[in-house]
C-alpha cells in the first residue's frame, strides 16, 4: 500500500460518539482541523467520508458534490479511529455467531467470573453474552503436573504421541479425550442448516496447544463458515479460559461488522476501493494497522488510544511524567505516560472481558454530560449521563442539568463559540435561558432543604467542585497504584471539555503545571497522525528466568521478531523503518501478579524485573524465590513518517523563551464569569490564534480557539508558546478558609469524596506492599477511617462483611486503652469478643493524633484476610471446629508497635501458639503473615499522613465538623427510608424468621418508631451451635448496614450514621451473639448470608437468594524439614466460594450463577486451577430450572465438578442443603444445594456419597467433589396458563433496562472491580 503522491494530503480522523474530529495536512497550506457531527443522516451517510470530502474541497478550491466517489490521486494517507466496534458492543448490535467450547463448560461465559456488576443491587443485571448458541465439543486436554508440587512428584515425563504432548510453552499436556471430528462435523452441519456462518472457538489450554482449535477451523472453513475466531489466535493468547473465550466471542461478534464498515468506506472512493492509497486504523494498543488487517477486537478503544499517543507525542517534555485527562461530552478518560506506553492485557469493556493488549485507559466519569442532582442532602454528579440524546438541558432537547450546563451558567462556556447545531432545525446555539431557569428552581429546593439561602452561582459552582473532586479520586488511585506521587506529574489536558476544568483538577491533585496542545480538542485525531504502525507477536512460556533458559527464550523472541517483521513488510513498512521491543511477562513463583518487562539496554531482564517490582510493590522476595516467565512478546514498530517536534519545542521554549505580559488590547472582549474565590467578575476573553508565542496571561482569563474554551483561574498564569498553552499554578500550603461551625452542603459532598479518597489510597498502599495472594491479588481486605470515638467515617473499598463491623474492633480498643495510647502506637486484634468477624480477618489499628500529640483526632484501620493463622488439621477454616481455639491464633489486643519498635517476637509467638493445642498447627506462613501485617501498618501510616495533611489544610475543627456531618447525612437518609417503610406497612411491627440447616432458627422483629429510628430485635433466635456457624455481633451489624443500603436503593455514605437510628437486640448466648470460646469461622461466610436473607424477608423486599457462599477448599500434603522429616499441616491449599441463584423481586427475575449479598469473589478460571493444582474441572454449568418459579423466577444455581489427579483432602462449608430458599408473595421455593463425593465401586461403576452441608474427606486420584449450589426463590404466584406472565426476561411486557458501561476499563477498573469482588 504505497501512497499515490508522497506530497499528497495526509488525513487523520477520529470518529467519536458525538463529534468526528478531522486533522489534515495540505501541501503548501499547512494544517486544517475541524469537527462535524458523527451522525447527520439528513446531510451525509458517513462522517469520515464527509470529512475527507471537505478536506479535498479545501485543497482543490472547489466544492466536491456529496454522494459521488472521491478522487484518490491527491491523497497521501488516511488514518482513522472508529467507534464501529465500540458501538456494536455497547448497543449489542454485532454478528450472530455460535460459541464452541469443551463438553461440561457450555455456561462458562454466562457465569463468567460469577461476580455481580453492582454490589448494592437487589435486581442483579448481568451483562448479556454476545453469542446466540453454544455447542459443546468432545475434546479435553489438561496440564500434566502442577505448579504447587513442592516435592516434585510429577517429574517432566517423556512425550507419548496422542497421550502426552508438549505445548508451545514447553508445558507437558495430557490428552484426556482427542478431538472427535465426527461429532464436531455433525454439530457444524446443523449450525450451517440453521443459517449460522460465524463461529467463536475456545478449548481448554488452547493457548499452549492450539492445534485442536485450528483443526476445528479447517473443518468449519471446508463447510462454508465465513468467519471463525479462535481464542488461540485473536487476542493476547494468555492463560485464563474465560477472558480468552470471551475475546474470541467478541471478535466473532465485532470483526464482521468492522469489515462491513470498511467495505462501505472503500466504496466512497473512485473505483470502489482503496488501491494505491495508504489507509490505516488505530488499534487499542496505540499502534496503527493496515485496513485489511483491522479487526473489531483490537479496535474497541481506537479513539481514546489516539488521544494517549497525541499527548505522549506532543506534551511530554522528557522529564516530568504526565497524567492524561481527556474530558469530552460523554466520557472522561485518564491515563499516564512517563516515557513509555503502559499496556494492560485484560480489560472489561461494555461488560465483556477482553484479553488483548490495550493502552491503560480508564473511563472515570461521564464527562460534560454527567447529570447533576440533589439527593439526601448531598450534591451528586453522575454517574448517570445525559449522553448525546437528550443531552444537557442547554441542547434544547428537554435534557437534565449537567456539568456542561453548570459551566455555561457560570460563564465558562460561551454559546457563540459553540457549534450552532441545536433546536428543531439544528441551527440554534446553546440555550442559556432554560439552564438559568433550571438552576434557579434547583437552588430554591436546596435552600429550603438546608434552611439557608444559596445563590444559583454557588449551587452551579458547587456541582463543579464535586465533579472535580470525583474525577480526582480515580486519578490519585491510578498514579498511587503504580507507586507514583500524583503531584510529581504534569496534567496533559485534552478533549472538548477538558480546558474548563484543568486548573481546578490540577489544584486538587497538587499538580502545579497544566499542558494543553494547540490541537488538544482534536488530539485523538492528531495522535493518529503521529502514531506508528505496530505488529504484536506473543506466545506463552513455562520457563524459569535463569541463565540456562535465556538462550531458549532469545531464540523464541527472535522467531517472533521474524513473524512481526513479515507482517510489517506486508503493510508497506520498510525494513530500515522497523524497530522491535522485546518483553518478558515475569512473576514470582506462588504469585499471580505478573509484570510485562521491556528488555533494558543491559539485556538483564531479572534486574529490570526486580527494579520494577520494588518500585511498584515496595519490596522484593528473597533471592531463592523463583522468577517465572509466563509469556514472551515482541512489539514490532514501523516508524511514523509524520513526526511531531512538539515535545522537543516544548522543552526548549520553556527553558529559554522570554515572556511578556499580554497587552490589555489583545482581549477581544470581557465576560462575566463566576469563580469561587472572587465571585462573578469581568473576565478578559482571548482568541488563541491572535496570541503570538512569548505572552503570559494572568488569571482570571478565558482563552478560546475554534473548538474549545480554556479557563485560567485567579492566581494562575498561562504562557503561550508555539504549539502549547502552559498554565502554572501556585499550590498554596495555607489553610482553606472554611467555617468550623456551619456545614456547607458543597463542602459536605467534597469532604465525602476526600474521606473516601483517603481510605482508597490506604487500600492501594496495602495492595502494593503486601505479599500474600489473598491480599495482594484477591484484594480480600478493607481500609477505613474512623472518628475519635471509633465511629466509622469512610470505608473503602466495599467488602460487604467488613462494612460497619470494623468499627466495633476500633471501639473496643478505644475503650480498652483510653488514655494509654501514644503517637506511633499500632494495635492488632481479631477476636470475636473484640469486634472481630472470624480469626483469619486480622485488624490493624492506628490512632491519629492532632498536631500536639495529646489527643486522638481520628483512627485508621485495615483488615486483611490472612490465609494461615494456624488451626485444626492445619487450616484456619476447619469445617468441623467446635471451639474458637481450633480456628487459629486469637488476639484480643496486642500492641504491635510501641516506641517505634515492631514486636516481631511477640506476634510470631501468637501466630505459632495454636500448635500448642491437640490436633492443631501454628501458621506455616509466618513470613507472609509478617509481611502482610507490615503492609497493613504501611497502609495505616498512609491514611494517618493524609488525615494530618487534611487537618493542616482545613484545621482540625473543620475536618471533624464535616466528619460528623457526613455521619449525620447518612443517618438522615436511613431515617427517611424507615419512615417511608413504616407508612407503607401500616405502622406495624415487621417480623421474619428463617431456619438454618442445623435446625436452629433466626428470628427478627423490626419496630420502626415515629422519629425514623428502629429496633432490630433478634429475640427468639436459637442458642449458639456446637459447630462453627456462630456469628459474632459485628457480622449482624455488617448485614444490617449492607441491607439498609440495598433497601434505600441509592448512593449514601456508608458510615456509622447508618446505624445511629438503629437499636440492635442480640440475645447473649444465641448463635448471633455467642459466648467467648464458641467456634465462629463459618459465621462470617454462611450465617452472614442467612442474616441478609432474613432482613430482606422481614422487609418483604425480595425472595431468598442462595443464602450461602458455598465455601470449598482442598489441601495437599508435602514438604520436609531440614532433616528430611515430613512437615505437618498442608503444603498447599486452595479455597474458593461458588455462585448460586439470586432471589426474584417485585419487577425482576433472579440472576443465575452469581454471587449475592455478603460476598462477591471471583471464581477460579479452569486453566489457572488446573495449572496450579492437581485437579480437573469436569463441569461448570448452570442448574437449569432450579430457581423457584413465580411471576418472576428465582435465579438458577450452578454445578461445579472437581476431579482429583492426586490425593487431596476436600473441605466443604455450606448452607441451604436442607431448608430451601424461600419464595415471597406466592412465589415458589428454590432448590437446595448438595455436596457429593463421587468415587468408584469395585466394578468400576460410580458411587455417589452425599457429604452433607459441612465435611472434610480425603479423596484419591479419580475421585470427584461435585457441588450443586442453591438457587433463588420466586416472587409472585405462578401465572395460570394464558395469563400475561413472565417470558424470557420480560415481565408483564416490561423488559429489564440494559446496563450502561464505561467505554475504557483499564488497570484502575480492574483494581476496583476485584476489590468489590473480594470477601
Amino acid at each position: 500500500m504505497h501512497a499515490t503522491s508522497d506530497s499528497g494530503i495526509k488525513i487523520a480522523i477520529d470518529r467519536g460518539g458525538t463529534f468526528t474530529d478531522v486533522w489534515a495536512s495540505l501541501p503548501g497550506k499547512g494544517d486544517v482541523i475541524f469537527k462535524l457531527l458523527s451522525v447527520d443522516p439528513d446531510n451525509y451517510q458517513d462522517a469520515p467520508i464527509e470529512g475527507i470530502r471537505r478536506v479535498l474541497s479545501m485543497h482543490l478550491g472547489d466544492e466536491l458534490p456529496r454522494g459521488q466517489p472521491l478522487p484518490k490521486e491527491h491523497l497521501h494517507s488516511i488514518r482513522m479511529g472508529t467507534t464501529v466496534a465500540t458501538n456494536a458492543l455497547l448497543e449489542r448490535k454485532g454478528t450472530r455467531h455460535v460459541f464452541l467450547v469443551n463438553k461440561g463448560l457450555r455456561d462458562l461465559l454466562i457465569i463468567g467470573n460469577q461476580s455481580r456488576p453492582r454490589l448494592f443491587d437487589l435486581n442483579i443485571v448481568k451483562p448479556d453474552v454476545l453469542f446466540d448458541e453454544v455447542v459443546e465439543i468432545d475434546e479435553r486436554i489438561t496440564v500434566e503436573g502442577f505448579d504447587e508440587d513442592v516435592d516434585g512428584t510429577t517429574k517432566d515425563p517423556e512425550e507419548i504421541p496422542g497421550e502426552l504432548v508438549r505445548g508451545i510453552s514447553g508445558d507437558m499436556l495430557r490428552i484426556l479425550e482427542p478431538l472427535n471430528e465426527d461429532t464436531t462435523r455433525a454439530s457444524l452441519e446443523k449450525l450451517r442448516a440453521d443459517g449460522f456462518t460465524t463461529l467463536a472457538v475456545c478449548l481448554a489450554h488452547s493457548y499452549i496447544y492450539p492445534y485442536h482449535e485450528q483443526r476445528i477451523a479447517e473443518i468449519a472453513s471446508e463447510m462454508g463458515f465465513s468467519h471463525i475466531s479462535l481464542s488461540s489466535a485473536v487476542g493476547a493468547n494468555m492463560i485464563k479460559m474465560v477472558p480468552r473465550g470471551s475475546s474470541a466471542s467478541a471478535d466473532a461478534y465485532l470483526t464482521p461488522e468492522t469489515k462491513k464498515y470498511i467495505e462501505g468506506f472503500c466504496k466512497g472512493f473512485e473505483g470502489g476501493n482503496l488501491d494505491g492509497l495508504r489507509c490505516e486504523f488505530m488499534q487499542s494498543d496505540g499502534g496503527l494497522i493496515g485496513y485489511k488487517g483491522f479487526g473489531g477486537l483490537r479496535g474497541i478503544l481506537s479513539g481514546p488510544a489516539g488521544g494517549v499517543v497525541g499527548y505522549a507525542r506532543t506534551s511530554y517534555e522528557g522529564k516530568t511524567p504526565i497524567v492524561g485527562f481527556d474530558m469530552g461530552g460523554t466520557s472522561t478518560d485518564v491515563s499516564r505516560y512517563g516515557g513509555a506506553f503502559e499496556h494492560v492485557f485484560e480489560t472489561t469493556t461494555a461488560g465483556v472481558t477482553i484479553q488483548s493488549p490495550q493502552l491503560d485507559i480508564n473511563t472515570v466519569a461521564a464527562g460534560g454530560g454527567s447529570i447533576l442532582s440533589w439527593h439526601n442532602g448531598l450534591f451528586k454528579v453522575g454517574p448517570e449521563s445525559a449522553s448525546a440524546h437528550p443531552g444537557p438541558a442547554s441542547y434544547r432537547k428537554g435534557g437534565p442539568l449537567t456539568v456542561t450546563d453548570a459551566n455555561l451558567f457560570l460563564g465558562r462556556l460561551l454559546p457563540e463559540y459553540f457549534p450552532k447545531i441545536f433546536g428543531p432545525n439544528e441551527d440554534q446555539p446553546l440555550d442559556s435561558d432554560i439552564v438559568t431557569r433550571k438552576f434557579n428552581e434547583l437552588t430554591k429546593v436546596i435552600s429550603a432543604d438546608i434552611g439557608r439561602e444559596m445563590t444559583s452561582e454557588e449551587v452551579a459552582n458547587g456541582f463543579i467542585e464535586v465533579a472535580n473532586e470525583a474525577m480526582c479520586r480515580p486519578i490519585r488511585a491510578l498514579t498511587e497504584a503504580r507507586g507514583h506521587e500524583t503531584a510529581a506529574h504534569n496534567l496533559g489536558v485534552f478533549g472538548g471539555a477538558g480546558g474548563q476544568h484543568a486548573c481546578e483538577i490540577a489544584c486538587n491533585l497538587g499538580i502545579s503545571r497544566v499542558i494543553l496542545h494547540k490541537y488538544s480538542s482534536i488530539l485523538s485525531a492528531y495522535g493518529m497522525a503521529l502514531a506508528e504502525v505496530v505488529q504484536e507477536a506473543q506466545e506463552p512460556s513455562s520457563e524459569e528466568l535463569i541463565a540456562d533458559s535465556m538462550s531458549r527464550l532469545r531464540n523464541r523472541l527472535a522467531a517472533l521478531k521474524e513473524t512481526a517483521a513479515k507482517e510489517l513488510l506486508a503493510q508497506g513498512v520498510s525494513e530500515e523503518s522497523m524497530t522491535f521491543e522485546a518483553y518478558l511477562n515475569l512473576r514470582y513463583q506462588g504469585t499471580d501478579t505478573a509484570l510485562m518487562i521491556l528488555e533494558p539496554e543491559s539485556g538483564d531482564f531479572k534486574a529490570a524485573f526486580l527494579e520494577e517490582h520494588l518500585r511498584e510493590f515496595v519490596f522484593v522476595f528473597p533471592d531463592d524465590r523463583k522468577i517465572l516467565v509466563d509469556d514472551i512478546r515482541i512489539r514490532g514498530i514501523g516508524k511514523s513518517g509524520e513526526s511531531a517536534k512538539d515535545n522537543e519545542s516544548l522543552a526548549a521554549e520553556l527553558g529559554h523563551m522570554q515572556f511578556d505580559t499580554v497587552d490589555e488590547t489583545a482581549s477581544k472582549e470581557t465576560r462575566s464569569v463566576f469563580f469561587k474565590s472572587i465571585g462573578r467578575c469581568d473576565t478578559p476573553v482571548y482568541v488563541l490564534d491572535n496570541l503570538p508565542p512569548g505572552l503570559k496571561i494572568e488569571g482570571p482569563a478565558m482563552i478560546i480557539d475554534k473548538t474549545q474554551t480554556i479557563v485560567v483561574v485567579p492566581g494562575a498564569e498561562a504562557r503561550i508558546i508555539t504549539s502549547h498553552v502552559i498554565i502554572d499554578l501556585e499550590i498554596s500550603a495555607t489553610k482553606v478558609a472554611a467555617s468550623a461551625t456551619t456545614v456547607d452542603p458543597v463542602q459536605l459532598s467534597v469532604f465525602g469524596h476526600r474521606f473516601m479518597s483517603i481510605a482508597e489510597q490506604m487500600g492501594r498502599t496495602l495492595q502494593r506492599t503486601s505479599c500474600s495472594l489473598n491480599i495482594k491479588e484477591r484484594l480480600d481486605f478493607s481500609c477505613a477511617v474512623f472518628g475519635p470515638d471509633g465511629g466509622l467515617v469512610a470505608n473503602a473499598p466495599h467488602v460487604p462483611v467488613h462494612l460497619g463491623s470494623m468499627s466495633y474492633a476500633v471501639k473496643y480498643q478505644h475503650e480498652l486503652l483510653k488514655g494509654k495510647l501514644s503517637p506511633g502506637d499500632v494495635l492488632v486484634s481479631n477476636h470475636p469478643e473484640s469486634g472481630g468477624t472470624h480469626l483469619p480477618d486480622i485488624t490493624v489499628i492506628t490512632p491519629v493524633f492532632e498536631s500536639t500529640g495529646k489527643e486522638i483526632a481520628f483512627y485508621v484501620a485495615s483488615r486483611g484476610h490472612h490465609t494461615d493463622i494456624g488451626g485444626l488439621g492445619g487450616t484456619s477454616m476447619p469445617p468441623n471446629s467446635t471451639q474458637l481455639w481450633q480456628e487459629g491464633a486469637a488476639i484480643r489486643s496486642f500492641r504491635l508497635i510501641h516506641n517505634g519498635k515492631f514486636d516481631e517476637v511477640g506476634i510470631v509467638d501468637i501466630l505459632l501458639s495454636p500448635g500448642n493445642y491437640e490436633g492443631c498447627n501454628g501458621s506455616r506462613r509466618i513470613n507472609d503473615n509478617l509481611s502482610d501485617l507490615k503492609a497493613q501498618v504501611a497502609a495505616n501510616n498512609k491514611g494517618m499522613v493524609l488525615i494530618q495533611r487534611l487537618m493542616e489544610e482545613f484545621g482540625r475543627e473543620v475536618v471533624q465538623l464535616y466528619m460528623n456531618a457526613i455521619q449525620a447525612n447518612a443517618e438522615i437518609a436511613v431515617r427517611d427510608y424507615l419512615l417511608r417503610t413504616r407508612e407503607k406497612f401500616g405502622f406495624t411491627i415487621l417480623q421474619g424468621e428463617d431456619y438454618m440447616d442445623s435446625g436452629s432458627i433466626a428470628k427478627l422483629a423490626v419496630n420502626i418508631k415515629p422519629d425514623g429510628s428502629a429496633v432490630f430485635d433478634f429475640t427468639g433466635t436459637s442458642c449458639e451451635m456446637y459447630g462453627n456457624m456462630n456469628a459474632p455481633p459485628a457480622i449482624t451489624y455488617s448485614a444490617i448496614i449492607y441491607c439498609l443500603r440495598l433497601l434505600i436503593g441509592t448512593d449514601i455514605p456508608l458510615n456509622q450514621g447508618c446505624l445511629a437510628p438503629i437499636e440492635v437486640i442480640l440475645p447473649k448466648g444465641s448463635f448471633l451473639n455467642p459466648t467467648a470460646g464458641a467456634a465462629v469461622c463459618a459465621g462470617n461466610t454462611q450465617t452472614s448470608q442467612r442474616v441478609c436473607d432474613l432482613i430482606l424477608k422481614t422487609f418483604q423486599a425480595a425472595a431468598a437468594s442462595q443464602g450461602c457462599m458455598n465455601c470449598l477448599g482442598f489441601f495437599g500434603e508435602g514438604g520436609v524439614d531440614k532433616d528430611g522429616n515430613k512437615l505437618s499441616g498442608h503444603a498447599y491449599a486452595f479455597g474458593e466460594t461458588i455462585a448460586g441463584g439470586s432471589g426474584a423481586g417485585p419487577g425482576w427475575h433472579g440472576a443465575s450463577g452469581v454471587h449475592t449479598h455478603m460476598t462477591n469473589t471471583r471464581i477460579s478460571d479452569p486453566e489457572l486451577l488446573e495449572k496450579k493444582y492437581p485437579v480437573l474441572m469436569r463441569e461448570f454449568s448452570i442448574r437449569k430450572d432450579s430457581g423457584g418459579r413465580g411471576l418472576f423466577n428465582g435465579g438458577d444455581g450452578v454445578i461445579r465438578d472437581y476431579q482429583c489427579r492426586a490425593p487431596l483432602k476436600f473441605s466443604v462449608i455450606t448452607e441451604r442443603r436442607v431448608h430451601r430458599p424461600y419464595g415471597l408473595n406466592g412465589g415458589e421455593e428454590g432448590q437446595c444445594g448438595a455436596n457429593y463425593w463421587v468415587t468408584s465401586n469395585e466394578d468400576g461403576s460410580e458411587r455417589w456419597i452425599n457429604l452433607g452441608p459441612k465435611n472434610m474427606v480425603s479423596m484419591q486420584p479419580g475421585d470427584r467433589c461435585v457441588i450443586h449450589t442453591p438457587s433463588g426463590g420466586g416472587w409472585g404466584a405462578v401465572p395460570k396458563t394464558g395469563e400475561n406472565g413472565v417470558n424470557g426476561g420480560t415481565a408483564n411486557g416490561a423488559t429489564t433496562a440494559r446496563e450502561t458501561y464505561p467505554r475504557a476499563s483499564g488497570s484502575l477498573a480492574a483494581y476496583t472491580t476485584t476489590q468489590a469482588e473480594a470477601a
